[in-house]
């Protein structure tokens, strides 16, 4: 719980940062004055001005938002030695600008911290495919686990090489979520022919929601992982039939078995009713097949009765270490970022029109809660949420809405389109607007928070 808070703390605070940072140094570089730059509102906790600064800068006690306020004739009296000053009498190039530059600086900050993780050698899951789901797309494709991808292939020709397993299930989220077929490339395949690749039906696949059951009719839940079990808790079901840690599980009644998360499916499937079924499996040990009959526990979990035999099952997937070149990081960071920016876009526009679900607008409690696993896993895992995160918040801004940036450039552009600036009845009949529109929002997600939460 500590950690989540923390780390919670640390990502609002370094990205309302890096966002009032970039609106602050762009007004700098314009000639505007700047007369406070706040992380939070309400009561200051901490503030100081830097000799020979204009700008105090504070720390407030409500962190959830931060501001820049400049030198505005239209919010008080400005000395007319100062006017040239004045965010209000800057050229309208200028004033644009300053405004973007808040959502601008949190898209670089996603392009510096994917380009550090891409520097770092990670340790991922290779592309291995483990077996797909019965009746999912890539069941039909003809794929039976076991196939390592080399690429995967979109609309026009776009091929993107993949190097994990992570690298497999961000392209197939982006090609089906934005309606796409892809063509996977397999190792040993010949690759040069227009039809390379085993090609997956995604435009037709109807991903309004993107969580795990996106995958399940994807069919690619997990990479490879033998069919092995692990540690056996005392007293259990696996240890009364005689199973032992490292057996490899060979078959199940006479039915292959490929890989773990099949072997997992058959065990929670081995019930009839609430009543436990006993079934033969065939295994390896130390270079012996041994025939074993289980029988495992019947247990009741969210209303319905599964199959457990108090072991774990999987092997440690293959892994390798992801390392990135200077360039070919920093490129990578780039790309990653336009995707989950267009991606976004994509998105919320879809959420418009009914095509997805209002259940994927997350609110603080959901961001709380993966700061901290991502926290938990390790730094790089951290960097990746923050990134993400900061995208987010980027291209949140950058929507035309008013009260965010980008419904002060949608009037920015008027007045270039129009040669007059909006009035100022328009002006607060919009912001008014832009405040429910926003309020809607934040209440539908944390109406998801909260429905994650309890349920």
């Amino acid at each position: 719980m500590l950690l989540t808070i923390v780390a919670f703390i640390v990502a609002l605070g370094l990205l309302i940062a890096v966002h009032e940072y970039g609106h602050y140094r762009m007004a700098v570089a314009c000639g505007v004055k700047v007369l406070r730059f706040s992380i939070g509102f309400g009561h200051v906790l901490l503030r100081w001005q830097p000799r020979g600064s204009a700008t105090e800068f504070t720390l407030c006690a409500f962190p959830l938002g931060g501001y820049v306020r400049m030198l505005d004739e239209r919010e008080a009296p400005v000395d007319p030695a100062e006017r040239h000053l004045a965010f209000n009498t800057q050229p309208l190039r200028s004033r644009a600008l300053i405004v973007a530059a808040g959502p601008l600086a949190n898209l670089l900050l996603a392009v510096l911290l994917y380009t550090v993780v891409n520097w770092s050698a990670v340790q991922m899951a290779a592309p291995v495919l483990g077996r797909p789901v019965a009746a999912s797309v890539a069941e039909r494709a003809g794929l039976v686990g076991g196939e390592r991808v080399e690429w995967v292939g979109f609309d026009g020709g776009e091929r993107r090489v993949v190097h994990s397993f992570e690298d497999v299930r961000w392209l197939l989220t982006l090609a089906a979520l934005t309606g796409r077929d892809v063509r996977l490339g397999l190792a040993g395949e010949r690759g040069h022919e227009p039809t390379a690749g085993v090609l997956l039906s995604l435009a037709a696949l109807d991903a309004g929601d993107t969580d795990s059951r996106l995958f399940e009719r994807i069919g690619l839940v997990s990479p490879m992982s033998r069919p092995e079990i692990g540690e056996i808790a005392p007293g259990s079901a696996a240890e009364r039939a005689g199973l032992r840690a490292g057996d490899l599980v060979l078959d199940m009644d006479g039915q292959p078995v490929t890989d773990a998360r099949q072997l997992r499916a058959w065990i929670r499937a081995s019930v009839q009713g609430d009543r436990a079924v006993t079934r033969r499996w065939r295994i390896e040990r130390n270079g012996t097949i041994i025939t074993l009959d289980v029988t495992p526990e019947a247990q009741q979990q969210g209303g319905v009765t599964a199959g457990r035999i108090g072991a774990y099952v999987g092997a440690m997937p293959e892994m390798v270490t992801v390392r990135h070149g200077l360039l070919t990081g920093l490129a990578l960071g780039v790309e990653k970022t336009w995707d989950i920016s267009l991606l976004s876009v994509h998105t919320l526009g879809r959420m418009l029109v009914g095509k997805v679900s209002l259940k994927n607008l997350s609110g603080p409690v959901t961001i709380a809660d993966y700061a901290g696993r991502s926290a938990s896993v390790g730094l790089m895992s951290y960097l990746v949420f923050l990134a993400l995160i900061s995208v987010s918040l980027g291209v949140l801004n950058l929507l035309p809405l008013p009260v965010l940036d980008g419904g002060h450039l949608m009037y920015y552009l008027w007045e270039g389109l129009t040669g007059r600036a909006v009035s100022d009845i328009w002006l607060e009949r919009l912001q008014r607007a832009g405040i429910v529109v926003l309020a809607l929002m934040m209440s539908i997600a944390l109406f998801n928070d909260l429905s994650r939460l309890l349920g």
